[in-house]
């Protein structure tokens, strides 16, 4: 298999993650970032836009102390994805909940000082962004098309509430860290695989997960 074709390859394998399926909402601040609608009237995410915004998002992380970059979320399926992310590049995880104070007081045990904040939704990690903002501290943010994104400093488009869609954001830019770190060549494979990044589920979570309706792509509706 050609470089071409492995490319290929691997852009097919990330779309089939749903990195590109938005909700049936879009914000003003996402409106950039959509390319249309389907016919049941899910908006889609320009995954090139995606891509690139990964691109950028490693630059900044990368300029940053490693260690003191924090990726927070509340939400399960990120759980996974930010744990192998951490693994892989060095950065600081903090999942569930989101102590207030945590970035603003002081005085508090859990209190610390971060160079970056990295977020997987923008609505769940309010509280995180809050701080950050009041503290100055610049704030990566993963956002799907209903999300508000006035307090992201740079936003990654995509599908922030699949499984496979948050395992495949966190590889591709754990893996662009790594690229352009020098840490890893384009032609080597990293530790891990998308599927590894990927939060399990039980097998009744995943019948119910399968009986959802898959999405079709069409024509878009009348606005």
């Amino acid at each position: 298999m050609s470089k071409q074709e492995e490319f290929e390859h691997m852009e097919k394998y990330v779309l089939s993650t749903g990195i590109r399926v938005g909700t049936q909402v879009k914000t003003k601040f996402m409106v950039p970032f959509i390319t249309k609608a389907t016919n049941e009237g899910l908006y889609i995410i320009d995954s090139k836009k995606t891509l690139a915004r990964i691109q950028t998002a490693a630059k900044f992380i990368n300029r940053a102390e490693i260690s003191r970059v924090i990726v927070c979320s509340g939400r399960e399926y990120a759980t996974t994805p930010i744990e192998k992310f951490c693994e892989v590049t060095g950065a600081t995880p903090m999942l569930g909940r989101f102590m207030p104070g945590t970035l603003t007081n002081p005085l508090l045990p859990y209190y610390i000082e971060p160079q970056l904040i990295l977020i997987s939704d923008p609505q769940t990690d309010e509280q995180a962004i809050l701080e950050a903002t009041n503290a100055g501290i610049p704030v990566i943010g993963i956002s799907n098309t209903d999300n508000i994104t006035s307090k992201i400093d740079l936003i990654i488009p995509a599908n922030n509430r699949g499984r496979k869609s948050l395992a495949a954001i966190y590889w591709l830019l754990a893996r662009e860290i790594l690229l352009q770190k020098g840490q890893l060549k384009a032609n080597e494979s990293m530790k891990y695989e998308i599927d590894d990044f990927e939060t399990k589920i039980t097998e009744e979570e995943l019948e119910e997960e399968s009986e959802k309706p898959t999405p079709r792509f069409g024509r878009a509706p009348r606005q």
